[in-house]
Parts: C-alpha cells; structure tokens; sequence
C-alpha cells in the first residue's frame, strides 16, 4: 500500500460552464461567449449522435430545407457560419455538385457518402464553413471526404482527384468574420444565432459578406404554438433530453441543461424577423417546420 504522501492529488473537478442561476437568462451571462465556447469544446466528440438522435434524425431534414429555401444557384459562393461539424456546409456542397451537373461515381472514397465525377471547366466555387469552437472543425474535415470530388478532363477523358476542396474549414467569431466585404452569395447559420453573444451584431456581419442579391438563411430551434404540443415539446426538452444527452456525451458543463433553456429564453419569431430588417435585410420571412419545432429565417440583401 503505497503511503499517502507518494499518492497523486486528486484534480478538483473543473466548474460547469452553466448553473442553475445562469440558466435563467443564459442570453444576459456577460461571459457567454465564453461559456458556450467552453460548452461546445467539451460536447464536440458526441455531438453529431445527441443532434440525430435527439431531433428523431430531422435535423437532417431541416438541413435539407435550408439548402433549399437558400435558392442555390451554380455559381453561388457560400459562409456556413456556426457550421459546426459540418452537417449543413457539406448539404450546400453536395447541392452544389448536383447543380453542377455532377454525376456519382460507383467507386466510392472509404469515408465518403457520396463521390462526384464533374467536367473540369464546372469546378463549383469552395463553401467556406465557420466556427467559433475550434475542436468542432477536425470533425468537420474529416467528414469532407462526403463531398470528396474527381474532375474530369473533357479533351481526354481523364480523372484527376479533386481532394476535398469544395469546403474549407475556417476557426473564426459570427462577431467578426474573416472575410471581405461583399465576397459570397448566401451566409448561413444552422442553430448557431442563438449561441453568440450579440446576435444583431452578427447578422449585421452577414450583411456586410453578402453581394447585392445575396441571401442569409437562420435555421433556429422555436416553440410550438399550439399549448399542448409546447407542453409535451418542453416535457421532452427539459425533463428526458437533458438527461439521455449528458449521459451519452458524459458533459459536465452543463450543456444540455443550457440548450433548453437557451431556446425557451431567446427572443420570438417577430423578434427574431424584426432584427434582421434592422440588420439591413429585405424580404424576410419565417417558414416553420415540424409544428413549429423549428423555423428557417430567410433575408435578401437589396440590388
């Protein structure tokens, strides 16, 4: 038995980046930028199986739905802000290849859901995804292989091994976002706008990034506005979720006490249409999804 002074010290176990207190207003924390960075670093590993899992896998719908309210076009260049592990820049990207007129080839990259075989002169611009939390990005790349491209040579036939340049990862604040002014057609941020510490001063970011005619699409959790189906909504939101995530991730930051209360204590959907005209945006609208669990904002920038 080894004596007590040869024995290593305990390591305290590290606070949580979220209490009870802090749970009231999560949105009014002076240091929420902070906390959430910490929260999202701590939950990257398991986040993709509690977002499947948790939605019933329809955030892969509303991904889908996104892509589509944002009005691709061939040549569109864009910002997945938030972008997480990559879930919504690689749906934009294998839109992209199909509006490229990219076919799938039957040989398939190991890690790939899909490969594209593309003439070489339709080479679609690169998707740019964004990320305030910098362990989401190495999951992020290395799901890329998704949308893994060969392009071909018209003038002979001959593949060549695009890599994974469609989509570059990028570690960088909604706040204040590397890039120019007016460099891309569409600013997306999936479940992510309620997370930054000033969301006004980031949809006014996206603004600034977007060409005349660009769009920005806000995928965002709401609420039923039905009472019995918010009451169920909010059962399973802040009773079962809380539970099942945590002990499937094994956080202890708290950030699955902080996603229902993050929801339930954002501002509403007027609200959240009303910032982004002020945010400089034209045309804004909200389109609501499964009963209201969820809303696609989408704002035009003014030609």
């Amino acid at each position: 038995m080894p004596a007590a002074a040869d024995q290593a010290p305990r390591q305290p176990t590290p606070p949580a980046a979220w209490d009870d207190q802090l749970l009231r207003n999560p949105h009014a924390v002076a240091d929420k930028r902070r906390r959430v960075q910490k929260m999202f670093a701590a939950i990257a590993p398991s986040y993709d199986l509690n977002n499947h899992l948790h939605s019933l896998w329809m955030d892969k719908a509303w991904r889908r739905r996104a892509v589509q309210l944002a009005q691709l076009t061939p040549n569109d260049r864009v910002v997945d802000v938030a972008c997480g592990t990559g879930d919504l820049s690689i749906e934009f990207a294998d839109s992209l290849m199909q509006l490229s007129n990219a076919t799938p080839r039957l040989i398939k990259h190991p890690n790939a859901r899909r490969e594209w075989s593309v003439d070489l002169h339709d080479r679609p611009k690169r998707i740019i995804g964004i990320d305030f939390t910098f362990e989401m990005l190495p999951l992020a790349r290395s799901k890329t292989p998704a949308v893994h491209v060969h392009w071909m040579d018209p003038s002979n036939g001959a593949l060549y091994d695009g890599g994974s340049q469609s989509v570059v990862w990028i570690n960088g604040d909604a706040q204040a976002l590397p890039l120019p002014d007016a460099c891309c057609d569409i600013v997306s941020i999936a479940f992510g706008i309620r997370n930054v510490q000033d969301p006004l001063a980031a949809l006014r970011e996206f603004r600034r990034a977007l060409r005349p005619g660009g769009r920005v699409i806000v995928l965002e959790f709401s609420l039923p506005t039905n009472p019995v189906l918010r009451g169920l909504y909010n059962f399973y939101f802040r009773k079962v979720l809380p539970t099942t995530a945590t002990l499937i991730s094994g956080d202890k930051t708290g950030a699955y006490k902080y996603l229902p209360e993050s929801v339930n204590t954002f501002i509403g959907r007027e609200q959240m249409m009303s910032m982004m005209r002020e945010a400089g945006f034209s045309q804004v609208e909200q389109f609501p999804m499964t009963f209201g669990v969820c809303v696609c904002y989408r704002g035009l920038v003014g030609t």
